[in-house]
């Protein structure tokens, strides 16, 4: 009897653990079946190849330009600027978090860096329009008060958890006897870090850097409030932009008649989201196997 109870109550903890996972599934599909049907109707309209080739983004305009490119560019620009600043430096913090600083001061300073990623984006947002755009501009002549390389940096801040919180568990994770074997081969704490660690915990180095590019690339508040809304196809960094998601946000405000074109623009521009995250993701799984295959 008491066998049997046991087994229902295994029972029932699966099948609740099953629904779960089941309804990230089927909320995932729900997302794509939305985004999928919705812009289709967009392009009954817009040519898909005008959307994926066009140099000009206008929806809003008397003359309508449906491509995607200058949102494009103004997405994968900030990003870089802000992989370019968070992944030296978060690489940075979590070997010496990990292999220089004493056990006392890594449990005060983790959690403290990682507050870094609550704080809301509105506010980070003002700070990169108030603040480091203003310091810049005393160092660059002709930077524009809205430009791209202010929130690329803001953002590089922003994601700094990421990639040094969960870089830091990986090489922490990594086997005593590796830096043992290291050091009795004579080598330095320096090279033990960088030769014999950083590859050994590869696999959850790349995957902090995987979390912390699809936060850049989804990235709204920050760009919307500092970069701006300028569609241009550029890869100048000192000149506006619009990325995708400040778009979305600007049609999404209530201005443009729901079921309009204009407004079917914004799933048109969400599937295009949808597309890039997903291949930078698996380019970054692709890079992720061929180094796990390199050092095994």
């Amino acid at each position: 009897m008491l066998l049997k109870g046991i087994k229902t109550k295994e029972k029932l903890i699966e099948t609740f653990l099953l629904a779960c996972a089941a309804v990230s599934v089927l909320t995932s599909i729900g997302i794509l079946w939305v985004l999928f049907t919705e812009s289709m109707i967009f392009f009954r309209h817009v040519s898909i190849v005008e959307f994926l080739t066009g140099t000009e983004w206008t929806p809003l305009f008397a003359e309508k330009k449906f491509g995607i490119l200058p949102l494009v560019s103004g997405t994968v620009l900030t990003s870089l600027i802000a992989i370019a600043v968070a992944l030296p430096l978060g690489l940075t913090i979590a070997i010496y978090i990990n292999e220089y600083a004493p056990k006392s001061f890594r449990r005060i300073v983790k959690p403290v860096l990682e507050i870094l990623a609550v704080v809301p984006t509105v506010v980070y947002g003002y700070f990169a329009l108030m603040v480091v755009t203003p310091f810049l501009q005393k160092w660059i002549p002709g930077m524009s008060g809205f430009n791209a390389l202010s929130p690329g940096i803001v953002m590089g801040i922003m994601i700094i958890p990421f990639i040094s919180s969960l870089s830091e568990d990986a090489l922490f994770a990594v086997p005593k006897s590796l830096r043992e074997a290291s050091y009795g081969l004579g080598a330095t704490k320096f090279q033990t870090s960088f030769k014999v660690l950083l590859p050994a915990a590869s696999s959850g180095i790349i995957m902090s850097v995987i979390l912390a590019i699809s936060r850049a690339v989804g990235e709204t508040m920050i760009v919307a409030i500092a970069a701006g809304q300028q569609p241009r196809l550029t890869a100048n960094p000192l000149v506006p932009i619009e990325t995708i998601t400040t778009f979305i946000v600007q049609v999404s405000l209530g201005d443009v008649v729901q079921g309009s074109l204009e407004y079917q623009t914004i799933f048109a521009a969400g599937i295009a989201l949808f597309v890039l995250t997903f291949a930078l993701n698996n380019l970054s799984f692709w890079m992720k196997k061929r180094l796990q295959e390199k050092y095994e």
